[in-house]
């Protein structure tokens, strides 16, 4: 809290003392409730130990508003009583007891979400986005053109690719060139979707790769399930959730070794770089206390676990 002037202290003092005796007048009450103006309209950031690192907007409302496609489970998805859970909003919460905020987790499709935070409809994205360096400067990673100012990125976790086919029925695909002629779901704008137009490339003349894109993962697996498409790609702790449990385990099999590890980070709009350090200053502190320890066994991924909370990490 800001120090108040020696005038200031003592007007307070004053008004306080006529408040603890006053019975009536109109005044006197108009006075008293004068006396809450100058106390914190967000009571919460009181006892946060980091609520000052905070842009003071954000601090007064006392609310993070993140964009997140909520459809990802383990790292964000919506539990059987519509309440949002998983890795993402953990460690959200986590961080907001460090801020003295509350992390609002509001939902959109993955390839809208920077456009979010450049309009200012998201103060963060937290939705599994791989820090790379086309993101951070506004590159298209296909083709290579500038589309925007970019994003900076807290680095929270680390993971990589995976392919997935339905069980018993692997199409022979072990590696990405086994895609070669075969057909594969993802979600549109994800490091699959870009690692399959890439593969592509590669194949054989009349052997491309026939890539489906959806809006999110699970309707991708939903295609791959019904027999739409040879294969699937997720990131590895998506895939390895999905495996476990779609059809109680009986639906999907990971398919050989996951690629491009890379780390997940929390977006922040190029210029709010107060928000990104309070971010930042949060997350290694709830690495220092073992919080976020405790949230990544909780979800079974602790072989993605990081030891510091790096800024712009991604290759």
């Amino acid at each position: 809290m800001t120090a108040s002037s020696t005038r200031r202290t003592a007007a307070k003092s004053r008004i306080a003392a006529v408040c603890a005796i006053a019975v009536a007048g109109t005044m006197l009450l108009a006075a008293c409730g004068d006396q809450t103006k100058n106390g914190p309209r967000n009571p919460a950031s009181a006892q946060a130990p980091l609520a000052d690192l905070l842009p003071k907007e954000i601090k007064d409302k006392g609310v993070i508003k993140v964009g997140s496609d909520i459809a990802y489970p383990p790292v964000e998805f919506k539990d059987k009583s519509g309440k949002t859970v998983g890795i993402d909003p953990d460690i959200g919460a986590a961080l907001g007891k460090q801020l003295g905020v509350t992390f609002q987790f509001q939902n959109g499709t993955f390839d809208t979400l920077i456009t979010g935070l450049r309009s200012k409809r998201y103060d963060l994205a937290m939705s599994s986005m791989t820090d790379t360096k086309d993101r951070q400067q506004g590159i298209d990673s296909e083709t290579k053109k500038k589309v925007g100012e970019g994003v900076d990125f807290v680095d929270y976790f680390s993971a990589g690719v995976s392919i997935y086919t339905r069980k018993g029925d692997d199409q022979g695909i072990s590696s990405w060139a086994d895609l070669c002629g075969k057909k594969i779901a993802v979600q549109r704008g994800t490091v699959s979707h870009d690692l399959a137009k890439t593969e592509s490339k590669k194949c054989p003349a009349g052997k491309s790769i026939a890539i489906e894109t959806f809006d999110n993962d699970l309707e991708a697996q939903t295609r791959l399930r019904s027999g739409g498409a040879d294969a699937g790609s997720s990131d590895f702790p998506v895939a390895a959730y999905a495996v476990k449990t779609s059809g109680g385990g009986k639906d999907f099999q990971i398919v050989g070794e996951q690629v491009e590890a890379a780390p997940y980070g929390i977006a922040v709009a190029k210029g709010n770089d107060q928000l990104t350090k309070a971010v930042q200053a949060a997350l290694n502190a709830i690495i220092k206390n073992g919080e976020y320890d405790k949230i990544i066994s909780k979800w079974g991924v602790e072989a993605g676990a990081v030891t510091e909370a790096e800024l712009n990490g991604g290759s």
